[in-house]
């Protein structure tokens, strides 16, 4: 059955008077169900879902103290030092959150996972002022149901506010060049799009959007168009959003231009083993190994785009042939970030994350194009398509929050908890290196040791202390805090022991 389209909506078909793309509509309530079903799952995981990542937790704690010292312009790594890797519209994001909501995950993902919605919602008016209703439904539930996009959806860190801003400028640019009455207003979302992507992670969203749309412009023969974009008022638009920030965060700490555009941009991707990152240390790994990681990330979609390689001949003449530069554009957007990062010594696989939604489009587009209306095959993997991944992330999420201990969880979360249990007010210590995740779980109250003279002057305070130590050390360094202690339980990797009384803590 062909979908209905209003009469005044415009609907292109590539596949032939024959194979025109059409859903059933019960196709269409299934994936209605589909995208209430992994909303719901995800939404869950805000709530349950520890921040089990160090990226998270420390994301997470960089907005958390942003709220705590009212410092809007400067996100700060610890106390007074700052966060000079990366802009802070994601941090902005999860600060207000917990500013509006109360500090906790919840508060920290929420505008996280808002931005995620706005690219869902970019991407389904577009394809259905392109393509259609249906291929547009379709589109965002292959979009959301891949594996790093329903993950990343609403993960406290400054990939999908930049991908927001990615999609926005690729979707506003391809509009304003293909004319009409809106295409000014088009031209300066794109301004904007660029303008949010230089806040959420700087120059290489610009890069990522650049490098799609240069080939693009040659190889149809748009570069002639390029006038209809506002330049004028497009780069002021962009200017006023930008500037303002990195000239207030220069003023307030000198240096941070040098080390983000240099250091973060330049020396992160081609020094293999970088040793200049103030704040971690670098993900090195094989070079083109970006490829990879796009295939993994767009799983289990990824398996029907292999199921499509035996007609590539025959999607490259109609791409070819095409008056539009649909598959072109969507092409080169989806290989973006890949090209970029084949030769980066340090990356992550979030980092094709900005590809997913031209990937999502493509590939339904490439479908409609090879088969039409889909069949009872592909209804079937859909389904398993889509319940698998739902089923996994829901599986995670329950076992999270009411099992903690069957997963090997990077959060101390019910570390904290347990010994909130015992005292609300107990003083908590940690020993050996930092874990963000203790300092957001304790709101910042929260001691790093790494000297056992520090272990035993604990029992000399005037506080209830309760210790965390790795479990490798727990038995080398319990008798240094003494029978003062109790071994209470093991979280993770790490013993706690909590003080059985103080002076200043008894009842």
């Amino acid at each position: 059955m062909v979908a209905i389209e209003p009469e005044n909506q415009k609907v292109r078909w590539y596949a032939g008077p024959k194979r025109r793309f059409g859903l059933s509509q019960v196709d269409r309530q299934f994936l209605v169900i589909a995208l209430a079903l992994l909303f719901v799952v995800r939404l869950l995981a805000v709530f349950w879902l520890p921040f089990v990542d160090t990226t998270e937790a420390r994301y997470a704690e960089i907005a958390r103290k942003m709220v705590e010292t009212g410092d809007w312009i400067t996100p700060q790594f610890d106390y007074g030092i700052p966060f000079w890797g990366k802009p802070p519209l994601h941090t902005w994001l999860s600060a207000i959150g917990m500013k509006i909501f109360g500090v906790g995950p919840f508060g920290a993902r929420i505008f996280i996972l808002a931005s995620s919605l706005g690219i869902l919602g970019i991407i389904f008016a577009w394809v259905r002022q392109h393509r259609g209703a249906d291929q547009a439904l379709a589109a965002v539930v292959v979009l959301v149901s891949s594996i790093m996009f329903l993950g990343a959806s609403a993960f406290v860190m400054t990939d999908m506010a930049m991908v927001l801003g990615t999609t926005l400028s690729m979707v506003a640019f391809y509009n304003c060049l293909n004319g009409g009455p809106t295409s000014v207003v088009w031209g300066r979302l794109f301004f904007v799009g660029i303008a949010i992507g230089l806040l959420a992670k700087g120059p290489v969203a610009l890069v990522i959007t650049i490098i799609p749309i240069l080939p693009w412009l040659a190889v149809t023969g748009r570069w002639r168009r390029l006038n209809a974009l506002p330049w004028a008022s497009g780069l002021l638009i962009a200017a006023v959003l930008t500037l303002p920030w990195y000239i207030a965060a220069e003023i307030k700490t000198p240096g941070f231009l040098r080390y983000f555009i240099i250091g973060e941009h330049f020396e992160r991707f081609v020094v293999s083993g970088w040793q200049g990152d103030l704040y971690g240390s670098g993900h090195a790994e094989p070079k083109g190994i970006i490829w990879l990681f796009g295939l993994a990330t767009f799983l289990p979609w990824t398996l029907f785009a292999v199921a499509l390689l035996p007609r590539a001949k025959t999607f490259f003449h109609e791409t070819a042939r095409e008056n539009d530069g649909w598959h072109s554009y969507l092409a080169l957007w989806t290989i973006s970030p890949l090209l970029l990062f084949t030769a980066a010594a340090n990356i992550l696989p979030a980092y094709a994350l900005p590809g997913l939604p031209a990937a999502a489009v493509l590939l339904v587009s490439l479908w409609a194009l090879a088969w039409g209306a889909p069949g009872r095959a592909t209804r079937i993997a859909a389904i398993a398509a889509v319940g698998s991944v739902c089923a996994l992330f829901l599986a995670i999420t329950v076992l999270a929050w009411f099992f903690p201990s069957t997963l090997s969880l990077k959060s101390e979360r019910e570390l904290v908890a347990g010994a909130q249990r015992v005292d609300p007010d107990i003083q908590f210590t940690y020993w050996g290196g930092r874990s963000y995740s203790a300092e957001f779980y304790t709101q910042g109250a929260v001691r790093f040791v790494d000297r056992t003279a520090m272990l035993e002057a604990l029992g000399e305070n005037d506080a209830r202390d309760a210790v965390a130590i790795p479990r490798t050390s727990a038995d080398e360094l319990a008798p240094f805090l003494g029978p003062g202690f109790d071994r209470t339980d093991t979280f993770n990797d790490r013993v706690l022991f909590i003080e059985k009384s103080t002076t200043g803590a008894e009842s």
